[in-house]
């Protein structure tokens, strides 16, 4: 075929296995091929890439000239902010040209002198040098892909482990290396997790997966031996738990923790005493979900049930782990998200009405008794919206590292004197993964663009209830908030339904499918990105990575109920003899999340039934797996989506997988809970829903809504919007 021509992939009816009286055929079933070796696979896939590129290649200036505008907002030559372990200042160099980073270090000037939020890499002719551990522009040469998920140095700073994915499979190889000659020491680990730990300075504690790559083994390996004589500390038989290894703040203990969707229960390893082997710290019940952290005599868990759903934070004896004292009480209006500890701080990290807190509590002296916290202090943010997150920090120092970023402000690291209260800027990253701020907005804005991202049930921005009431039987408020938050952006006038974007990834690309099912009307244009629309299928089928796992996040389809509501907006399952919009799927060969099949079934069958003649592309990326292709240059170059309809010459431009961040945005933050609609079935939709929308105007507070007049953003209808939702809302797919 030309490749000008629409691919047609043929149909061959496959029934799948009966159940509760259903019978579903599957006419693509055939484009599921797990050892990626089919001949007639790759053929079909190959034809809708040439497809895409064809429709696409009138569009490489526009292309290229986002694609320079997006890369000349980094600064290549750069970085990251140096932590201090040790004698030593550990940090990522990125070059000008390379798609990879190097990982260095030189030495502290003073060593005697304490960690300061002043602190700066010594520079000048007398400077300590600068040391390369690993290069990873050397290490990828030769590979479509490459990756280190995972980058340890032992306590004694004379060892580097770090674990390397070349295929996009996250399946790694975990090495060893002289941290000053670059020596591999022995053989590496083969088949394992980027889930490492070291156990001391002469042993790991590394995670084996199970053939649908469950997390379910840990496994102790002292350097020098062959990993098949390595110990198993414990296997997790139970499918529906993965396993999981974390090193206290103290680095005095590693924490073990099994997990599901809705349990978690903790196991603790004795670095100085590995013969104990591991002891159980909390017990396994259902629906309780715990994590640990350890500081001195006692363990501090965070702990979290129906009852308590937004958790409370407890902290016990080493040697009377029974012996609990609330710290933090359970509160209705206040979710603890983690904690952070310190030798004499703890840094609770909380979120409340939609808003991350940060609060620094003071501790009593190490061997002191611990029964309750005195009065905290909160950290102040500049924005009225934003993200923080925690960054490693020294345990025995008194300066807390976070990273911070909103809709208007980058990707920032800051250090914070946890005694003074003085915050200093330490970086403000060029190239980051953060929610909050990216760069490829801009070029999107700078065209006219509105950005808006909706915050849907079955996210944890607002509390453990909002996540609760968007999962299982309750999913489909996921879509219906979705689309309400679309009905919101028309009614008030941000746009017309004819300029309206959508984009989803992974379980966001669900969210795409079922809303082009529901309401294919609404929008202009539809991007999703390595989308989970097989839904029933896949919960069928317990051999696929991450099923078994997550029934209990969409339900066990298994059962009646499941089965029938799955089915009910399983984008595959539901697509009709209906006009839709112009849509881009999006792959990866060698994704494990989301096998490649799913949107390519999807794409197939909505070439067969839709009725209108809008673009459908598909594009899938042989060397990639869910995270899209390595290198950072490479991500860069996927800027894809770029669509014209309409009289008017309508464009709608999407750089995915470009998550680089810069200065210059602003943002605007709408809720939509107003209380002009007249329909109370669309105000209860709208009562769950909430926007961000970015402009490049003006900055408004969420409680202002109200303030907003027509001569703002909104009553403008030729504006474009680009409606999508960030992380949290879903699990492991969405990661």
């Amino acid at each position: 075929m030309r490749s000008s021509d629409p691919p047609m992939a043929k149909k061959v009816n496959h029934e799948m296995d009966e159940l509760f009286g259903d019978v579903r055929v599957d006419s693509y079933y055939w484009l599921r091929d797990d050892s990626r070796s089919d001949p007639v696979v790759l053929s079909y896939l190959q034809q809708e890439n040439d497809y895409t590129d064809f429709l696409m290649s009138g569009t490489k200036h526009l292309e290229d000239q986002i694609y320079a505008e997006i890369r000349g907002r980094i600064k290549e030559d750069d970085i990251s902010a140096p932590i201090r372990r040790g004698p030593y200042h550990y940090y990522e160099r990125t070059l000008e040209g390379k798609e990879y980073i190097q990982h260095c270090r030189c030495l502290v000037s003073d060593n005697g002198a304490p960690p300061s939020i002043y602190d700066v890499l010594p520079t000048g002719p007398d400077a300590p040098p600068e040391h390369v551990i690993l290069d990873e522009n050397v290490k990828a040469q030769g590979h479509a892909f490459y990756s280190i998920g995972a980058f340890k140095v032992s306590p004694n700073n004379k060892l580097v482990a770090y674990a390397e994915d070349t295929k996009g499979d996250e399946i790694y190889h975990v090495y060893v290396i002289d941290a000053e000659t670059g020596t591999c020491l022995g053989k590496p680990l083969v088949g394992v997790t980027s889930n490492i730990e070291w156990a001391g300075d002469d042993a790991l504690l590394y995670v084996t997966m199970d053939a649908t790559l469950r997390p379910e083994k840990v496994w102790l390996h002292n350097l020098g031996m062959e990993q098949s004589n390595d110990l198993c500390l414990y296997h997790e038989k139970d499918d529906m738990f993965s396993i999981g290894v974390e090193a206290s703040e103290s680095k005095k203990f590693l924490f073990i923790a099994s997990e599901s969707k809705t349990t978690t229960f903790v196991f603790y390893f004795d670095i100085s005493k590995p013969e104990n082997g591991l002891m159980q710290l909390t017990p396994r019940l259902d629906g309780i979900d715990t994590s640990v952290s350890h500081r001195g005599n006692h363990f501090f868990i965070k702990r979290r049930s129906d009852q308590f759903f937004n958790s409370e934070l407890l902290a016990c004896p080493l040697d009377n782990i029974s012996a609990t004292s609330v710290l933090l009480p359970h509160r209705e209006s206040v979710k603890i998200q983690d904690i952070q500890l310190f030798n004499d701080h703890l840094v609770v990290y909380e979120r409340e009405k939609g808003l991350p807190k940060v609060t620094i509590y003071g501790l009593p002296p190490i061997g002191e008794p611990l029964e309750r916290l005195q009065g905290g202090r909160a950290v102040d943010f500049i924005d009225p919206v934003y993200s923080v997150d925690p960054s490693e920090s020294q345990f025995s120092s008194s300066i807390l590292r976070f990273f911070y970023s909103s809709l208007r402000t980058p990707h920032s690291v800051y250090d914070y004197d946890m005694n003074t209260g003085v915050s200093v800027l330490k970086k403000i990253e060029t190239y980051c993964l953060d929610p909050g701020f990216k760069a490829s907005r801009l070029s999107l804005l700078d065209r006219g663009f509105i950005y808006a991202i909706a915050h849907i049930r079955g996210g944890g921005e607002m509390g453990r209830q909002w996540y609760e009431d968007g999962k299982l039987l309750k999913k489909q408020s996921t879509f219906t908030d979705f689309i309400a938050c679309a009905e919101y952006l028309i009614e008030k006038r941000y746009c017309a339904k004819e300029n309206l974007c959508i984009e989803g990834r992974s379980a966001g690309g669900l969210l795409v499918g079922a809303a082009l099912n529901m309401r294919p009307d609404l929008f202009k244009v539809a991007v999703a990105g390595v989308p989970f629309v097989d839904v029933l299928t896949t919960m069928l089928d317990p051999t696929i990575p991450l099923t078994t796992s997550e029934w209990e996040e969409w339900g066990d389809p298994r059962k009646e109920e499941f089965y029938f509501y799955m089915k009910s907006y399983s984008p595959v399952d539901n697509i009709k003899a209906q006009n839709y919009p112009a849509i881009l799927v999006t792959a990866g060969f060698h994704d494990t999340r989301v096998m490649y099949s799913e949107p390519a079934k999807f794409v197939a069958k909505l070439r067969d039934m839709k009725t209108d003649d809008n673009m459908l592309l598909f594009k899938c990326e042989f060397g990639a797996g869910h995270s899209s292709k390595s290198g950072r240059h490479l991500l860069l170059k996927i800027i894809r989506g770029l669509w014209f309809g309409g009289n008017r010459g309508f464009l709608a431009c999407f750089s995915l997988g470009s998550n680089c961040s810069l200065t210059g945005l602003r943002g605007r933050v709408v809720d939509s809970t107003d209380t002009s609609r007249k329909s109370r079935r669309d105000k209860r939709k709208q009562d769950r829903a909430r926007l961000e929308v970015l402009t490049d105007e003006v900055t408004i507070n969420l409680n202002v809504l109200r303030s907003f007049t027509e001569n703002s953003v909104m009553g403008n209808l030729n504006s474009t919007v680009v409606v999508t939702v960030e992380r949290g809302w879903r699990g492991l797919r969405n990661a």
